[in-house]
């Protein structure tokens, strides 16, 4: 059972709710920038939840951000997939199984700079929290 909610603001429901209703089709583009549906196993309840993401490619591999904005803890999302780095990834139509991992501190400056060229509030996350925002890597299975 896919649990979309999981305490997700309302217009991030709505994002997904479009996203997933249309195939990608209305959703994939949000307010300019690319997204993608990550699915995690809840390290609790052991449920699938679903979160749209700002993503980027980088050698074939989609990479997201564990930003929340700036917040002081990370998204659950990420606690999931450290928990669990199986995880299900929907780019537009195309649906994959994939594995989760953090990128490394060889990886990450490159891969912060992919992502705040998409995303620039990224860095005014960066620059409001102690956290070092971790930047997630999605190696497709198989």
């Amino acid at each position: 059972m896919t649990t979309p909610g999981n305490g997700k603001p309302p217009w991030v429901l709505e994002h997904l709710e479009h996203y997933l209703a249309t195939d990608g089709e209305d959703g994939h583009m949000w307010r300019g920038v690319p997204t993608l549906l990550l699915t995690t196993t809840g390290r609790k309840t052991g449920r699938s939840i679903t979160t749209p993401l700002i993503y980027g490619v980088h050698e074939g591999r989609c990479i997201v951000v564990a930003s929340r904005g700036g917040a002081p803890d990370h998204p659950q999302w990420y606690y999931n997939l450290n928990a669990n780095p199986s995880v299900r990834v929907q780019v537009a139509a195309d649906k994959f199984d994939a594995s989760a991992r953090t990128a490394g501190p060889d990886e990450k400056p490159e891969l912060w700079q992919l992502m705040a060229g998409i995303y620039p509030p990224y860095d005014d996350y960066q620059a409001k929290t102690d956290r070092e925002i971790p930047m997630v890597i999605l190696e497709p299975a198989g």
